[in-house]
């Protein structure tokens, strides 16, 4: 048996906008593709997009910044209590071969820079609003760590895993 790809899902949306029910469709897509989703659960976006994957019959992996377990509600099927606070936010920037980033806060942008300076590829959802917009035109510094694909659909988004070799199974889907 391999490894199952992983992407962590990272932003910040509320209930009703467009990047909100993007991130649950994009939950949705990659626990349908056989990605295991990585997600904090933090923000409704985040949380959405969990509860969609698993809905979807997928894999979920939550680090979480407490050091004791959650509700047996939370959105996930694998729980890791980390204890780090903030400092959890490195262990989200390994713990996928990429990076879904949904709007975003200052946590998202430290995310962000962590995975850039970790060589992790970054979809950014654009024509949001929010931090992601901007990523393309404004990444963390100069260097080219990681290639910026951004996505505007769960189309566009689909296209960008595949270009990455991510989710073999999207073709059946």
């Amino acid at each position: 048996m391999t490894r199952k790809p992983q992407v962590c899902v990272l932003g910040s949306a509320e209930p009703g906008s467009k990047a909100y029910e993007l991130a649950g469709e994009a939950g949705a897509l990659l626990a349908r593709a056989g990605i295991t989703v990585v997600s904090g659960c933090g923000s409704p976006a985040t949380r959405h997009a969990a509860q969609r994957a698993i809905d979807a019959g997928g894999q979920v992996l939550s680090i979480i910044p407490a050091d004791e377990m959650p509700a047996a509600d939370w959105p996930a099927t694998t729980v890791v209590p980390c204890g780090m606070g903030d400092a959890r936010n490195l262990l989200m920037a390994l713990a996928g071969d990429a990076c879904l980033v949904i709007g975003g806060r200052a946590g998202t942008i430290s995310e962000v820079c962590l995975a850039w300076l970790h060589r992790r590829p970054l979809l950014p959802l654009t024509g949001c609003g929010g931090w992601s917009d901007g990523l393309l035109d404004n990444p963390p510094d100069e260097r080219g760590n990681s290639p910026i694909l951004p996505w505007d659909s769960v189309a566009a988004l689909e296209a960008q895993l595949r270009s990455l070799g991510l989710g073999v199974s999207l073709s059946s889907i």
